[in-house]
């Protein structure tokens, strides 16, 4: 990964203070077990060492108390579309200056690192608003995730185009394929993502055949990667999955169809090529999101909500009847990756983007177990986006982003996805959020 990424160049400046981090429970992120009573050293922004609460408090530190916490890694969410939620006002009220958008943005990001996700990888967005939020990030406007983009979209031309204006760059031939590789990365992408396949959000898009040919796809990957950058699939129907896991695609985002397809899964696993799952968008799509797992299958259509109050689906019947296929593909997909030993990354893909958490416990609700989805959160989606060297484990060196949890997510998983249950986040050794940091200044009456 090279050392220009804006991601890298854009962070926050490191921690000043020594600090000792002892007597929580801590998950490395590394899969070993959880190790009792630890004691962590960080200074100057990185894990200076990891031992226990017995070592003693090192010179100059201070301390921090973590006694019945739980310690792990920041979570990383490696499939985020960062994107304006706008609020709708009332009628009669002030319309919405333009202008507004950014602050919303800005809104979104604080609330992402405060509920413990301290890197997201934005797939793909309207605008330029993701970049101008993380050059205000680096001059220190407010604090938010570690932020990566793609810049705009690579795509053919297509019906997704119409739909999504400002977020593709569309291309035709392998000339322009190769200059639109290039206009990202000068826009100051992190990584490139191509469509590999049409989209299932769009009627008029068919994922099965390729989106691009295959010649357009190995141009898009090799100057990438001669630049020195990853590139992510948008892979939904068998063709053009196929065609990006051959060419040496880093990340199958979505994938839902290859549990059709050992052989692929099987190639994945032996390449290192990450599985970015994204269960959440077909939940959403589908009118489910606000159920945390459902039985996939017979019964899938019968789990939209309590009896009597089924949420109102709000895509075409078309695409809501494939999103309920596509979910009992992905349920199917996940289990068969994790038997092939395929990495499995973390990627939400949905509104409000900050809700990773959800994301982990669908994905234990569909068969990886509670400690497999938390190293998919952080040292495999780490390596998924190329930041293995920097962030991902609780280890000697890498940067000290840390996330304290009141309670045990390997024994109560749903405690992820509760605000009040985030105790302290630390962002490149600083403590940045958390219910820690906040004081109620109204006495008790």
């Amino acid at each position: 990964m090279p050392a220009r990424l804006p991601s890298l160049i854009a962070e926050p400046a490191a921690g000043t203070q020594r600090l000792w981090l002892t007597g929580g429970r801590l998950f490395d992120g590394t899969g070993a077990p959880v190790r009792e009573a630890s004691g962590v050293l960080v200074q100057d922004g990185r894990v200076l060492a990891v031992g226990r609460a017995s070592d003693g408090v090192p010179d100059g530190a201070a301390v921090i108390d973590l006694s019945g916490r739980f310690l792990l890694p920041g979570l990383i969410d490696a499939h985020a579309h960062v994107k304006v939620q706008r609020p709708t006002p009332d009628p009669g009220a002030e319309p919405l200056w333009p202008g507004a958008d950014a602050h919303f943005l800005a809104a979104d990001l604080r609330e992402t690192l405060r509920r413990g996700v301290t890197t997201v990888r934005d797939v793909g967005s309207y605008g330029d608003l993701v970049f101008e939020a993380r050059q205000a990030m680096r001059y220190g406007a407010f604090r938010g995730p570690r932020l990566l983009s793609c810049g705009r979209i690579v795509s053919a031309t297509a019906p997704g185009g119409k739909f999504f204006e400002g977020m593709y760059r569309e291309a035709d031939g392998s000339d322009d394929v190769r200059r639109a590789v290039r206009e990202q990365l000068r826009r100051g992408a992190d990584f490139i993502k191509v469509m590999t396949t049409g989209a299932r959000s769009v009627e008029l898009e068919d994922p099965d055949p390729a989106q691009l040919t295959p010649s357009e796809i190995t141009t898009l990957v090799q100057e990438a990667h001669r630049q020195g950058y990853r590139v992510a699939a948008h892979a939904e129907g068998i063709d053009g999955t196929e065609i990006a896991i051959e060419e040496g695609i880093d990340t199958i985002e979505h994938g839902m169809y290859l549990n059709q397809r050992p052989d692929l899964l099987e190639r994945m696993a032996a390449t290192g090529q990450v599985l970015v799952p994204t269960l959440s968008c077909f939940y959403g799509v589908a009118g489910l999101e606000h159920q945390v797992g459902v039985e996939v299958g017979d019964d899938v259509q019968a789990a939209a909500g309590p009896p009597g109050q089924p949420p109102a689906p709000t895509w075409s019947p078309m695409l809501v009847e494939l999103a309920h296929h596509n979910l009992e593909q992905a349920d199917l997909t996940l289990r068969a990756a994790r038997a092939a030993g395929v990495r499995i990354a973390v990627g939400h893909d949905w509104h409000p983007f900050w809700n990773t958490a959800i994301e982990i416990r669908r994905m234990i609700a569909h068969g990886l177990t509670a400690a497999e989805a938390l190293v998919s959160a952080t040292s495999v989606s780490a390596y998924a986006l190329g930041l293995d060297a920097y962030v991902g484990t609780v280890t000697e060196g890498k940067r000290a982003d840390l996330l304290v949890l009141d309670d045990d997510p390997l024994t109560r998983p749903a405690s992820l996805g509760r605000r009040e249950n985030v105790w302290l986040v630390i962002q490149h050794g600083a403590p940045v959020a958390g219910c820690a940091l906040e004081r109620d200044v109204v006495a008790p009456g």
